[in-house]
């Protein structure tokens, strides 16, 4: 492997600090304020972050996916309800998430609950999709073996034709699924990998509890 060693790559974070003082009671708006600061600082795509799901083969399956919603209860992303994330979420409706920006030196983990969203919301965040993105919904059978690209993009000339003079609705089987967190974690790297970690958590009367958490 050319350049660097693995084991020599590495890189004191000094940027920032965070404190107990520092966040706000509510998580969710602790959550847009970072992520109105990432985008302010130019982050690239903000938005992506991992998914992580268990699959019913028991081994955890992660991908990167566009966060699209955040509100008062909970993190929406949208997919093709038959791709493996979907089965996935299916068998074991619980998730992680995880969001890097390397240019403020954060992280944010979340995990929880996962939910769909409603037919109504797919259908408006749906409405709102270039139509080529539209359209590539339906082209896609996510997650499936093909022969070649070729299948593709006949696929999409046909429903180009078909869907020609009309709105393009959404199929069926693709929407939205909310991520309802029971914890969520903001990272702020720190000299000599002394990193600060606040932790919000659901206790026992489903009030948010702030927790310092050791690097």
């Amino acid at each position: 492997m050319a350049g660097k060693k693995l084991a020599d790559l590495r890189k004191d974070y000094s940027l920032n600090g965070l404190t107990e003082e520092d966040v706000l009671a509510n998580p969710f708006l602790q959550f847009e304020k970072w992520f109105e600061e990432a985008q302010s600082a130019e982050v690239i795509e903000p938005n992506a972050m991992i998914l992580s799901t268990l699959g019913g083969d028991g081994y955890p399956h992660s991908r990167v996916v566009l966060l699209k919603e955040v509100d008062s209860t909970g993190f929406v992303f949208y997919t093709n309800y038959n791709s493996h994330k979907g089965i996935d979420l299916t068998i074991h409706p619980v998730a992680a998430l995880t969001f890097w920006w390397a240019e403020l030196e954060r992280q944010v983990r979340i995990f929880g609950d996962v939910q769909k969203v409603s037919d109504a919301e797919s259908d408006a965040y749906f409405s709102i999709r270039p139509r080529n993105s539209q359209l590539g919904a339906w082209v896609s059978e996510q997650s499936e073996v093909i022969e070649n690209r070729d299948v593709l993009t006949k696929k999409l000339s046909l429903l180009e034709q078909k869907f020609s003079d009309q709105v393009v609705p959404r199929p069926l089987h693709w929407g939205g699924y909310r991520v309802i967190p029971k914890e969520i974690e903001f990272w702020q790297g720190r000299p000599s990998r002394l990193h600060d970690r606040i932790r919000y958590r659901i206790d026992a009367d489903d009030a948010w509890k702030i927790e310092r958490l050791s690097p």
